[in-house]
């Protein structure tokens, strides 16, 4: 199927828009409408300066859109006291989700609870099960975690199937982040099925697998290039499943979604908005009854700075906003502190309430899909799912993502796509505000907990180049 199928033909132009081009090309006295008025996105996706409204355009929305989205809070401390403090109080103070990020997650920049049976039971303790999602970030050792989760709600006697979890089995994710599988790549296709049999039998109407996006972005890739290795990472586990001769139909609700949202409002918006409409395609072209994506936002970690750091809490509010208006079941801001080190309370209350407010004051989910329509985001969102969908095609083509990673192909276009964009900012092309441009004079101290950086995941039978986060500010020699 070619990226053309999940496109309409684009409406004729205009009178309206004829008279406004020649009006245009008549203030520009001479200068380039092209080089004046258009622009271009990292996949080169054209954005024209005026759009008419999309024509035969259908909402996306997410599965629960009459209800608010999950405010969800990274639980990250490796002091397990203080984690479960942290859990608590937000818990306490509005949080409707707790994200556990384990030591050796791509995602735990350093940081993460310990990797043990006792650090979950003890974060957890006190914490309303049946009100909260509880989410497992993707980790080396997601699927132990899984086991110490189902065991510790047999303890506390509840039942999984009444409850909304998110186990974050990710195998490339980890591949990709990490540099590492536990077993070869071949064991691992025939092994996971049968490993996961068991939790479908439970009927856990939540997240069992997950293609994760974050780490791809975070190393520098495009929005498209993260579409599309998501989408090879949800089709590589179709097949596993397809292989060991299981029902695709059991599989394909439990396959969630994690990507990052950044500062740029429109196009984060369109990229949550792609995903779904590609999902979409994906069950259709499998013959597999539709169920709406279910997509976990968390801010853009590149897009951080150490420099002025409260510049961060705007940036994070624009993406968290984008999210929420890009239909996001669950959502985490980054306390705007963590390029300095682990988040002290004040920030991490700062992120927890900055979604609060887009919910309880805001507004914003009193609105299915309100980007629904628009000329801008509607030709972002077609434009996203072609350049994803060859992504997609691209690493198909390569062996799927598994092998895609393990002979580089993956990381040499997320690392031409960094530099370009690295170049773009040391050239000033680009900004960073605080940064590259109006910055301080003199900075302030930042609080941040005491704790010792976790030394990265070194184990593994299969290897392949890791794609490590790296922030932009780092890539362009702007901070250490």
């Amino acid at each position: 199927m070619g990226a053309g199928a999940l496109t309409k033909e684009v409406e004729p132009t205009n009178v309206e828009r004829q008279r406004w081009l020649a009006l245009a090309e008549k203030a520009l006295a001479g200068a380039s409408f092209e080089d004046s008025l258009v622009s271009h996105t990292d996949d080169a996706i054209r954005i024209e300066p005026l759009y008419d409204r999309a024509a035969g355009a259908e909402p996306l929305v997410r599965a629960t859109p009459r209800s608010p989205w999950i405010v969800s809070q990274r639980i990250d401390d490796p002091d397990i006291g203080r984690a479960r403090a942290q859990a608590l109080d937000d818990v306490a103070q509005g949080a409707t989700g707790l994200s556990l990020v384990f030591e050796g997650a791509p995602n735990a920049f350093g940081y993460g609870l310990p990797r043990t049976a006792e650090a979950l039971e003890t974060v957890l303790d006190g914490v309303p099960l049946n009100r909260v999602q509880i989410r497992i970030d993707a980790h080396p050792w997601s699927r132990a975690v899984a086991d110490w989760l189902v065991a510790f709600l047999g303890k506390r006697r509840s039942d999984p199937a009444k409850l909304n979890l998110s186990f974050g089995i990710d195998p490339a994710a980890i591949f990709a982040g990490t540099g590492r599988l536990r077993m070869s790549i071949e064991a691992l296709q025939a092994s996971m099925p049968q490993s996961l049999a068991h939790f479908f039998s439970l009927g856990v109407p939540g997240v069992l697998l997950e293609a994760d996006g974050r780490v791809f972005h975070n190393a520098g890739a495009t929005e498209a290039q993260e579409l599309g290795t998501m989408l090879a990472s949800a089709v590589s586990y179709l097949r596993m499943f397809e292989n060991a001769r299981q029902p695709l139909v059991y599989a394909a609700p439990h396959i969630g979604f994690a990507l990052s949202v950044d500062q740029d409002q429109f196009l984060s918006t369109a990229k949550l908005r792609a995903l779904r409409r590609l999902w979409a395609r994906i069950q259709e072209t499998c013959s597999i009854p539709a169920s709406t994506a279910n997509i976990h936002a968390e801010t853009s970690f590149r897009m951080m700075t150490a420099a002025d750091p409260e510049i961060n809490i705007l940036r994070t509010a624009i993406a968290g906003f984008a999210a929420a208006a890009g239909g996001a079941d669950s959502i985490s801001i980054l306390p705007h502190t963590i390029a300095h080190g682990l988040p002290a309370p004040f920030a991490r209350r700062v992120a927890r309430n900055a979604q609060l407010i887009m919910a309880n004051e805001s507004h914003i989910d009193h609105v299915a899909d309100p980007t629904y329509g628009s000329g801008a985001v509607e030709a972002l969102t077609l434009g996203l799912c072609e350049a994803a969908w060859e992504e997609f095609q691209r690493i198909e083509a390569e062996g799927g993502v598994l092998v895609s990673l393990q002979q580089g192909h993956i990381q040499a276009r997320v690392k031409a796509a960094s530099e370009r964009r690295a170049e773009a900012y040391r050239s000033g092309e680009r900004t960073i505000i605080g940064t590259t441009l109006y910055p301080l004079k003199s900075e302030t101290p930042v609080e941040t907990l005491a704790a010792e950086r976790r030394p990265p995941f070194t184990e593994g039978v299969a290897v392949c180049e890791a794609l490590f986060p790296v922030r932009i500010d780092q890539s362009i020699g702007a901070a250490p």
